[in-house]
């Protein structure tokens, strides 16, 4: 059997085209590799983003900021010196980009202008930390990434 090179090239962009669509049909269908968003309620998140700048503006108007830092034991967070005697209700979320099984939630239980995070809860890598939380009539929000 002869085949001429229009027949080969034919022959070629047919196996070129197999191999990239089968490598498709592996990444969606193979559970290994997980798509999923950062957050579920994405739309809700979206109604609420002027809400959002508004609470890291207060931030911003703020003398310090918050600092987180690494510790041997977990992680600690020093809240702003305005902070020290007001009762803050708020949560404070680490979340994972590249595994939601790693993110957590907890409310803010601030000691002496701090909270600490034992290690127990947290994996090394990278973190997306957000902190929301309200005192005196108003909301504030710190959002960073963040290498444990």
């Amino acid at each position: 059997m002869k085949i001429n090179w229009g027949t080969g090239i034919a022959i070629a962009l047919v196996a070129f085209m197999l191999f990239i669509l089968s490598f498709v049909y592996k990444t969606f269908t193979n559970t290994k590799y997980d798509h999923h968003i950062v957050s579920k309620t994405y739309y809700n998140d979206e109604l609420n983003y002027q809400k959002e700048i508004d609470a890291e503006q207060n931030l911003e108007n703020l003398s310090s900021k918050i600092v987180l830092k690494n510790t041997d034991k977990g992680v600690e967070i020093i809240f702003p010196d305005e902070f020290k005697d007001k009762k803050l209700e708020g949560t404070i979320d680490f979340q994972r980009s590249a595994n939601e099984k790693l993110d957590f939630n907890i409310p803010i239980n601030v000691t002496d202008n701090k909270q600490f995070i034992q290690d127990d809860k947290l994996v090394k890598g990278i973190y997306i930390v957000k902190i929301n939380w309200k005192t005196d009539g108003k909301t504030y929000q710190f959002k960073d990434n963040f290498y444990y």
